[in-house]
């Protein structure tokens, strides 16, 4: 492997924290980790964070930058009290030396978010879910992809938590503007039209959410052949819904 030969030469021919022994470390743990190589990318995440805290502190952007690498692993991993720690080390770092609104710093609110969601606090979540929707409303518009991403993570959040009338204008933003940039049969517009059903089915809005499980239906048989594994799962979401509402065929 190209990136263990160049982590040895640096290792033979530089310091431990010379940059480039530091980028080669991070490399090769960025390419274990995405050939799911978890245990081994994990030693060498720390060793790189350990590197650049020595030699460039704590709220330099490229330590943020490994505090996240090593946080996103833990969390894989499901080390999720101490990826929290991290994430909200990055965010605290990232607000400071990046102000509120900048996208990185959306970034590790969402990630932060996301975390605490897993471990069972969605009141503290909430709250970051919001204000990075926010401010990519803000920065980039409500057409962006990131804000629809943002939009769609504080929707899921309030379903959850059974805020379903915040919730529902949510879903429905997000579904406008998939289909306004992907078309009725992208992928994420049927996952959009699937939540907004569920939605309006616990809500009561029994007419509209069928339709939706119909479209969804139509939209995955179109799009992924009639054997695939959507194609049936959207099969038996509207079979349990017409059975547990007493609707016909």
């Amino acid at each position: 492997m190209l990136s263990r030969e160049a982590l040895a030469g640096c290792r033979c021919s530089l310091s431990a924290l010379h940059p480039s022994t530091l980028t080669s470390i991070g490399n090769l743990a960025g390419v274990l980790r995405a050939r799911g190589k978890l245990d081994e990318a994990e030693p060498l995440y720390r060793e790189d964070l350990v590197g650049c805290r020595s030699t460039l502190g704590d709220s330099h952007p490229s330590t943020l930058t490994s505090i996240g690498h090593l946080a996103h692993l833990l969390q894989e991993k499901g080390k999720l009290g101490e990826a929290e720690l991290m994430h909200r080390e990055a965010l605290d770092g990232r607000r400071r030396a990046l102000g509120s609104v900048h996208p990185d710093t959306l970034g590790s609110m969402e990630d932060l978010a996301r975390v605490l969601k897993a471990r069972g606090k969605p009141g503290e979540a909430e709250p970051l879910y919001r204000e990075a929707l926010g401010g990519c409303r803000r920065m980039l518009g409500d057409a962006h992809p990131h804000t629809r991403t943002s939009m769609n993570n504080l929707a899921l959040l309030l379903q959850e938590r059974g805020k379903l009338g915040e919730a529902e204008p949510l879903c429905r933003e997000v579904l406008g503007g998939q289909r306004r940039a992907s078309g009725d049969l992208h992928p994420n517009t049927l996952g959009s039209i699937r939540n907004l059903a569920i939605l309006l089915e616990k809500r009561g809005q029994l007419d509209e959410a069928e339709a939706l499980y119909r479209e969804s239906i139509k939209g995955c048989l179109c799009t992924l052949g009639a054997s695939h594994p959507e194609v049936k799962a959207a099969l038996d979401n509207l079979k349990r819904f017409l059975r547990a509402h007493g609707r016909s065929p």
